[in-house]
């Protein structure tokens, strides 16, 4: 896969080695909009109440998945370690949809071939 403005390609079929670098490692926000928020609950069949207790926390006006402690680092709260997959993946928020696409990774490339074993230079 590839999209414009980058200067790197990404082969998803490396995610089935990996051990999920791109759901875990360095603490950081995955944001998830009323929207988001909306698929999830009814996707796990769970009040948008009891979705944002146990799954989410408000940073500012926004809200963020928890996060976890794993082996390799903290993970997201949607992340499933020993499988290796996310328990949300067809309701995911748009964050987790465009990795490793971000404008971060923009200027942060090298940051993001330690991380990601899918990425390749053009």
């Amino acid at each position: 896969m590839q999209m414009e403005g980058f200067d790197f390609v990404f082969d998803p079929s490396a995610c089935e080695a990996c051990p999920g670098y791109c759901c875990c490692g360095e603490s950081g926000n995955v944001w998830v909009n009323q929207q988001e928020i909306a698929r999830i609950c009814i996707f796990l069949q769970i009040h948008s109440i009891d979705l944002m207790e146990k799954f989410l926390q408000r940073v500012g006006n926004r809200f963020s998945c928890k996060e976890r402690v794993s082996e390799h680092g903290m993970a997201c709260v949607f992340f499933q370690g020993a499988e290796k997959k996310c328990s949300i993946y067809a309701v995911r928020p748009s964050g987790c949809r465009s990795y490793p696409f971000w404008d971060h990774f923009k200027i942060h490339e090298e940051q993001l071939f330690k991380e990601c074993p899918g990425i390749k230079k053009k």
